[in-house]
């Protein structure tokens, strides 16, 4: 007989072992999602380094995002097909022979090359989370393991800019790739020993033509977001792209409803349940994270902070949303989703709200401090709940297709995020030069907007450098003021629709419940 000692020592082996499944999708999951903002730190370095236009470099950040928000729908419907540890597995090994390239890129076109396969390892791992935590874990303990994800997954983008910075400053920008590949060899390991498919992979073949279809118009769109974004809403181009992306997704909608091996069952779209999810997955991105991108570009460019110091303004979002989905991921299983994940757009909108409130001519950054950490708690709430709901509406062979899905429209919130508020930023911005007297203060609002102040400041005379540098700083609080205000609208707008459409129904039992006991007539 094991004594006491030896008995709970084996019980704790045994415990820790349960828990190596939701490690190695937390692995993935945190390289693939730094990866979105550890890069923006370091383009400066690059344009020295490479002999690049940073214009040219911005493709770096711009064909990662492009490659993951085009291709997670499809990754996710293959990944039915072959099996969802085995796509995850080589999502990863396309993930760290890719950061390797980049690590080593001789020159820009290698290193957009580089990044965007990159995004193909990424949107094959983005696809397979939530189908390989189902596999894994039941109950409470699936509660748990999304809380934990949403937790990672909700901290990620904040630890970017920190790590990136240091890695940056410390040794070089090439560590930022190179140090994917200890973290990709140790994925790979786990999910060897440790993963495995719930169930059989499902029969069928792959949807060429919606696959393809969607693709081009998940493309066309992010592609016409990231143009508005950097030239703004009025050039031609944009809207050919975004009705080329409408034409696109048009013909997949033809497609999939003709196709015995639909890519994505258009019958979900009926389901008010799913399409909340969808709709909450799309502007929880846009109302949490979009405006940080303006918010960044103040930090450094018109505040001077470090890249460290300014990623490390968004830790209490950070470190409040970790604690919310780590803690609550378990006490919350089984509540109604609709109250949690609209509770959390509501405080999302709520902290959105508060910044803008706080920011003012003179304002710095601990202004940004009390609304982070509201916006952490939203985030903290909604992200966990979007992957297991999501996962709940759609046979466990089709979670492939339900996790791209979702994926899919919260890479795309948060495109048309930086988009749309990139032109409030702007448009504000500009008012403000306006009321300054800054001559061309459309073009100057741009630069501020896509963080070129310090230029502007060193090209401008002498006598009107300190008047262009004030009206500078007064026109940022302001556009950083309005893109705060939008997304906390945004933010309290999808809450309210996200708890009206995912509202359970009332049965017809229920309803005749409900009506007054019709009179019985005495007896006499």
């Amino acid at each position: 007989m094991l004594n006491p000692l030896h008995r709970n020592a084996r019980n704790a082996g045994i415990d820790m072992r349960k828990w190596l499944p939701l490690v190695t999708v937390c692995l993935g999951t945190f390289i693939l999602l730094i990866d979105v903002t550890i890069v923006n730190v370091a383009l400066p370095n690059m344009v020295g380094d490479l002999g690049a236009s940073f214009g040219a470099l911005q493709w770096v950040v711009d064909a990662y995002a492009l490659a993951l928000a085009a291709l997670v729908l499809g990754a996710g419907s293959i990944a039915d097909l072959l099996g969802h540890r085995r796509v995850y597995t080589a999502g990863l090994a396309i993930f760290a022979i890719a950061s390797l390239m980049c690590g080593l890129a001789p020159n820009p076109a290698m290193l957009i090359i580089a990044r965007t396969v990159q995004g193909v390892g990424a949107a094959a791992m983005f696809a397979t989370t939530f189908a390989l935590l189902n596999s894994a874990y039941a109950g409470r303990d699936r509660g748990s393991a999304y809380g934990i994800w949403g937790a990672v997954a909700g901290a990620s983008a904040a630890v970017g800019p920190i790590l990136g910075g240091l890695l940056t400053e410390a040794a070089s920008w090439r560590w930022i790739f190179f140090v994917n590949l200890p973290v990709s060899a140790i994925a790979i390991v786990l999910c060897v020993t440790t993963l495995a498919d719930a169930q059989v992979p499902a029969r069928g073949r792959v949807d060429v033509g919606g696959m393809a279809s969607f693709t081009a118009a998940a493309a066309c769109a992010t592609y016409a977001l990231i143009r508005a974004n950097e030239d703004g809403w009025s050039g031609a181009g944009v809207w050919w792209l975004l009705a080329l992306a409408a034409v696109l997704l048009a013909v997949f909608a033809a497609i999939e409803a003709r196709s015995q091996h639909a890519m994505l069952d258009l019958g979900l779209l009926r389901n008010r349940s799913f399409v909340g999810v969808l709709l909450a997955g799309f502007l929880l991105t846009f109302a949490a994270f979009a405006a940080f991108t303006y918010t960044s570009i103040w930090l450094q460019s018109v505040l001077g902070l470090s890249p460290i110091a300014a990623g490390l303004t968004g830790l209490p979002m950070s470190i409040t949303a970790f604690g919310v989905s780590a803690v609550l991921g378990r006490v919350l299983h089984g509540r109604r989703p609709d109250l949690v994940i609209g509770a959390g757009l509501l405080f999302v909108g709520i902290g959105g709200l508060l910044t803008a409130a706080l920011m003012h001519g003179s304002a710095g950054w601990p202004a940004l401090m009390p609304g982070f950490a509201v916006i952490g708690i939203g985030v903290g709430l909604a992200t966990p709940i979007l992957g297991s709901v999501s996962m709940s509406l759609v046979a466990p062979e089709r979670g492939g297709m339900a996790a791209g899905a979702v994926n899919t429209t919260r890479q795309l919130g948060f495109a048309f995020g930086i988009a749309a508020l990139g032109s409030v930023f702007a448009a504000r911005a500009q008012s403000r030069l306006s009321g300054h007297g800054v001559p061309d203060a459309a073009h100057v609002a741009r630069a501020i907007a896509g963080g070129r102040t310090p230029g502007l400041l060193h090209a401008a005379p002498s006598r009107g450098r300190e008047l262009l540098d004030s009206a500078a700083h007064a026109a940022a609080v302001t556009g950083v003021q309005a893109t705060y205000a939008v997304a906390g609208a945004v933010g309290i707008l999808a809450g309210l629709l996200v708890i009206i459409l995912m509202r359970p129904a009332r049965t017809h039992a229920a309803r005749q419940d409900e009506r007054p006991p019709v009179p019985q007539p005495t007896r006499r």
